[in-house]
């Protein structure tokens, strides 16, 4: 038996929102949710697809989510905004964010909207991508409830992977995408690091004394991360301070938490988001901005490669390379993650129809 079953998007979806559904999540923050899950599958982003299942049961049972959460616009000021997620799942407050950039952006030129009290929201690029469809460049951010980088010169965790997203859209080429954690990897390639067996590459995480730390398990454990780059020779300093600059966006400007000094018995982790629009016709007679991004990309593909078997790609090449692919061929889904979302579908009650996709 294969050690992955393909699983095509559509019966993803009806999986994710059937779990979601039954662990008292509302129809439209549960399609909204499971869609941006599988959008991450979708583009090759497998750690922030269904992997999350596991850990969203974790934060429910733990009673940091509120799965009937009611979304609300906190503060409204000129091309701003601040929504409230309620305690849910980040994924609607996060989704709604960036609709609202858009429409902002599109009255204003820019748009740029603060979510606090949230969770978990996922891959960052989804959102970036939200913006882009509609032909908006979009940039989104987050905090994480946890922390795990430790700063250059540290030896304990002080911020979250914080990832960073950017997309931009194109006229003839598909949007510019870039989609990064703040941290060397994210947490989610330590999970499917242990699940497939795999030691961590030097300069991934530390261990207790500050070594390179090769156990994914251990890892995930100790959650002792090096920033971008690794050590300070490396430029770590550099991917040190964008997790800092991600904390003060989306912590500090909208209200939420920094993890580090949140009460231990706070009742929600008050995660927080950030999401920015802007219009290319702000700053460009309509089409000039999509025209020139076009050529830059194609000049980007054009370098001559270091190894001719190996060409030079674009940001955004690889997800949407495998977003095609898998739109038509499905996700692969190791049986063991599997394995899991069948006992949390049993233990909520709710339908589980992966298998189908095998039958």
């Amino acid at each position: 038996m294969s050690a992955e079953l393909i699983v095509p998007a559509s019966l993803l979806k009806q999986q994710l929102v059937a779990v979601l559904r039954a662990w008292g999540v509302p129809d439209d923050q549960a399609d909204v949710t499971a869609e941006t899950l599988t959008r991450a599958d979708l583009l090759g982003i497998d750690s922030h697809g269904i992997t999350l299942i596991p850990l969203y049961a974790d934060l429910l049972a733990s009673g940091k989510v509120t799965p009937g959460a009611e979304i609300t616009v906190a503060r409204a000021f000129g091309a701003t905004a601040v929504i409230d997620g309620g305690a849910g799942f980040g994924e609607a407050p996060a989704v709604r964010a960036m609709d609202l950039a858009v429409d902002l952006a599109e009255a204003h030129g820019i748009g740029a909207v603060g979510v606090r009290n949230s969770n978990h929201y996922g891959a960052a690029g989804v959102y970036a991508l939200q913006a882009a469809s509609r032909g908006f460049i979009g940039l989104s951010m987050t905090a994480v409830y946890g922390a795990s980088i430790v700063p250059t010169f540290g030896r304990e965790p002080r911020m979250g992977t914080n990832p960073i997203a950017l997309a931009a859209p194109a006229a003839r080429n598909q949007p510019f995408l870039l989609d990064m954690a703040t941290s060397t990897i994210a947490i989610g390639k330590l999970k499917l690091a242990m699940r497939t067996g795999k030691r961590l590459p030097e300069g991934w995480a530390l261990d207790r004394d500050g070594r390179p730390q090769h156990d994914p398990e251990q890892a995930l454990s100790d959650k002792l991360m090096t920033p971008l780059g690794g050590s300070r020779e490396m430029g770590g300093h550099k991917g040190y301070g964008l997790a800092a600059m991600v904390e003060v966006l989306c912590t500090m400007l909208s209200g939420a938490s920094y993890a580090p000094l949140r009460p231990a018995d706070a009742k929600a982790y008050n995660v927080g988001h950030f999401q920015l629009a802007i219009h290319p016709e702000a700053f460009r007679d309509k089409g000039d901005f999509e025209s020139d991004l076009d050529d830059f990309l194609d000049c980007l593909r054009a370098t001559r490669p270091a190894d001719p078997d190996q060409p030079v790609l674009a940001p955004g090449d690889p997800e949407h390379a495998v977003f095609a692919r898998r739109s038509r061929e499905g996700i692969p889904i190791p049986h063991t993650l599997i394995d899991q979302v069948r006992a949390i579908a049993r233990k909520a009650g709710a339908r589980f129809t992966l298998d189908e996709a095998g039958s």
